[in-house]
């Protein structure tokens, strides 16, 4: 099964990094999405609830902030 991930992410955000290293280290591919503006925030919050980053979407699955264990639960499907 081919691992599908997106990291939310922002520029000054260390949880992000340590959350984007985490997935490079376990060979999961993601795609990171810079929010940049207001606007880009607002849309993740409509779909979350939440303003925090970083917010990553693993295999339909959302995991707030830097959370190692929630990626293992998400990888199990």
């Amino acid at each position: 099964m081919t691992n599908v991930a997106t990291v939310y992410s922002t520029t000054t955000c260390p949880y992000c990094t340590m959350m984007k290293n985490y997935l490079t280290e376990q060979n999961i591919e993601f795609e990171e999405v810079l929010l940049t503006t207001e606007e880009e925030r607002q849309k993740l919050v409509e779909e979350t609830g939440q303003r925090g980053v970083p917010q990553t979407k693993l295999n339909g699955k959302w995991i707030l902030g830097f959370n190692p264990e929630a990626v293992q639960e998400a990888l199990k499907g």
